[in-house]
């Protein structure tokens, strides 16, 4: 993976290299939410697909074999009530990654709200 710490570092300012600290705290903070994102689609992609593909095949339709979801092998219902085994992988993949990204949403929330109480208490 490319760093992105080129020269852009130093040419902000024309100033025999002197460094811009403004400017390192937003590339940082840029390659941070960059890496973060990544790691987010990663992770969502992956569950998804384990939670929703059974046996890939050449193609998602719907004689693709679909998992019923849960550890016990009981289909689980999904956001548009029908369980997993009736909906076809693309649906399937689709509705996770919704609900992956609302989950994603509230934990960040709570997680931000938390962060600001934390250091309007300090």
């Amino acid at each position: 993976m490319e760093s992105g710490f080129g020269s852009d570092f130093g040419s902000g300012g024309g100033g025999g290299g002197k460094l811009d600290p403004g400017l390192i705290m937003e590339q940082v903070k840029v390659q941070i939410a960059v890496a973060n994102a990544q790691e987010l689609l990663q992770r969502m992609t992956d569950k998804c697909f384990r939670k929703c593909i059974g046996k890939p095949g050449g193609a998602l339709d719907n004689s693709e074999q679909v998992r019923t979801g849960g550890r016990t092998g009981h289909p689980r219902p999904l956001s548009s009530g029908l369980p997993l085994r009736f909906c076809v992988p693309q649906k399937c993949i689709a509705m996770c990654m919704d609900r992956y990204m609302d989950s994603w949403n509230t934990v960040s929330r709570a997680y931000n709200s938390r962060l600001q109480r934390e250091r309007a208490n300090m």
